[in-house]
């Protein structure tokens, strides 16, 4: 559990840097990996950030769309940095992650934001989440 809580991490800090940067999140990642392969201080990026990180990659514009739909009272371009990647991870691993638990990927989510955001930020992420789990089936359905 460990390892995936630091993927999960990882995965977060990359999304961020490429939103910070404007750069896309694949060119971040791939940035990571040259660097844990040729830095003995970088620790390897593991499968499971490669794997949320691409899939990410992959469902961008649909992620920023239900982010945008259901986030009553932001734009997504209005949201903390911090807040809008979380929210971007999380909802990538909630709709498209079907290993994942819904409940981990919710807390996991929440601890992201209690550890690097605001303090109001748990509960708005909680909330938006929270939102799009009670929607998964019909979200799913309309992907299909």
């Amino acid at each position: 559990m460990a390892a995936r809580n630091t993927a999960r991490k990882r995965a977060f800090q990359i999304l961020f840097e490429g939103d910070q940067r404007g750069v896309d999140v694949l060119t971040v990642l791939a940035d990571w990996i040259r660097h844990s392969r040729t830095d003995t201080r970088q620790p390897p990026v593991s499968e499971y950030t490669m794997q949320l990180v691409e899939g990410y990659a992959k469902k961008v514009n649909r992620i920023d769309e239900l982010i945008s739909q259901y986030a009553v009272g932001w734009t997504l371009d209005r949201m903390p940095v911090v807040d809008r990647n979380i929210l971007r991870l999380g909802t990538y691993e909630l709709l498209w992650v079907d290993e994942t638990p819904d409940a981990v990927v919710l807390d996991e989510a929440v601890q992201l934001a209690k550890e690097f955001s605001t303090d109001d930020s748990p509960a708005f992420v909680n909330g938006l989440l929270g939102r799009l789990k009670e929607l998964k089936p019909s979200l799913r359905r309309e992907e299909a």
